[in-house]
C-alpha cells in the first residue's frame, strides 16, 4: 500500500510518500480502507520531535489522527479519532480498535467526514465537560477561525450561549455564519469584550493576560495550548480523548444538518509534505482534508 511516513524527526522534508506493508489487525481491531484524513498541528509537532517525550512514536511513523473510511469485509463507512502515538491514517489502510469507530455521516463525502473527529471532540469536551457551559452564559472562543473554533462556536450557540469569537478578517464571515454573536479582530489590538464572560475556550496562543481579563470572577478558562495560571478563576488545561459515543452524536448532528463541516482545502496524500509546510506557516483556515484515492 501507499503511505506517508517519517523515518526520523525533522522538517516536512522527512515525510516520504512510499510503499509500506498493509497493517494486520490485532485482537479487537479491524482493517479500514482510508478515504480521508486531515492535517492537524499536532501532526507537525510530533513529526518535528517536539513531543517525543510525552507522545513517543515508533519510527517509521505514519501521521494522521483523523480517519474516515470503510471497514474491509463489511463496507461500513466509519470515522474515528486515532491514538496519537499509533500509526495514523495517512495511508491506504490502517488497523483500528473497533471500539473507537463511529458511523460516518451519510450526507457528506466520506473523505470530508475526516474533518469531524479530533476537532469536534475537542470543541465538545472543552465546552460541556470542562467549561460546563449552560444556556444563557457568555462564552469567548479565542481562535474562532480554526477548525476547533468553528465547531465550538456552532455547539455553544446551539446550546443557547452568547458566543463571542476572536478571528482575523479572513475568518470573520465564516465565524459569523457559525453562530458567533460578536467577532473580535485580534489583529487590530488587545481582545476586549463589552461585558465579562462566564467561560473562555482558549485555542490560540497570544496575550493570555488580555483573555483572562475578560472573565468574570469565578469564571472558567479551558486551554488547549498549555497550562495557564491565574487568580480568581478556574483554569483547565485539556487534552482531547477519543470517545466513540460522543463522536457518533456529533456525526448525527452533521447528518441532521445542524453541525457544518468547514473545509478550507483538500489535498492528495502525496501532497502531505506541502500541506505540513503550509500548515506551519498558518496558511490554512478551517480544516484541511487529505484524500486517499
Amino acid at each position: 500500500m501507499k503511505a506517508v511516513r517519517f523515518h526520523e524527526f525533522g522538517g516536512q522534508d522527512v515525510l516520504r510518500y512510499e510503499d509500506a506493508d498493509r497493517p494486520v489487525p490485532g485482537d479487537g481491531q479491524v482493517l479500514v480502507r482510508v478515504a480521508g484524513t486531515t492535517f492537524n498541528p499536532v501532526d507537525a509537532a510530533i513529526r518535528a520531535g517536539y513531543l517525543r517525550e510525552v507522545m513517543p512514536v515508533t519510527l517509521p511513523h505514519t501521521p494522521g489522527v483523523d480517519l474516515a473510511g470503510t471497514v474491509e469485509g463489511t463496507g461500513e463507512a466509519v470515522i474515528a479519532f486515532l491514538p496519537m502515538t499509533a500509526d495514523g491514517a495517512s495511508a491506504e489502510y490502517v488497523a483500528v480498535d473497533r471500539a473507537l469507530l463511529a458511523s460516518a455521516p451519510a450526507n457528506v463525502p466520506l473523505a470530508d467526514a475526516a474533518a469531524l473527529p479530533s476537532s469536534a471532540l475537542t470543541a465538545y469536551q472543552a465546552l460541556f465537560e470542562h467549561a460546563q457551559l449552560e444556556p444563557g452564559q457568555r462564552v469567548l472562543i479565542n481562535g474562532g477561525g480554526g477548525a476547533v473554533g468553528g465547531f465550538a462556536i456552532q455547539l455553544a450557540a446551539q446550546a443557547g450561549a452568547h458566543v463571542i469569537a476572536t478571528a482575523s478578517a479572513r475568518s470573520r464571515d465564516a465565524v459569523r455564519a457559525h453562530g458567533a454573536a460578536e467577532v473580535i479582530d485580534y489583529t487590530t489590538g488587545p481582545v476586549r469584550t463589552d461585558e465579562p464572560v462566564d467561560a473562555v475556550v482558549h485555542l490560540a496562543r497570544g496575550d493570555a493576560d488580555a483573555i483572562i481579563a475578560q472573565l468574570k470572577p469565578g469564571g472558567v478558562l479551558v486551554s488547549t495550548v498549555g497550562p495557564i495560571e491565574a487568580e480568581g478563576i478556574t483554569t483547565i488545561p485539556m487534552g482531547v480523548r477519543s470517545d466513540a459515543a460522543q463522536l457518533a452524536e456529533l456525526a448525527r448532528r452533521v447528518e441532521a444538518g445542524t453541525l457544518k463541516l468547514d473545509i478550507s482545502a483538500r489535498y492528495a496524500l502525496s501532497d502531505l509534505p506541502e500541506v505540513h509546510a503550509l500548515g506551519e506557516k498558518g496558511a490554512f483556515r478551517g480544516k484541511v482534508v487529505i484524500t486517499i484515492p
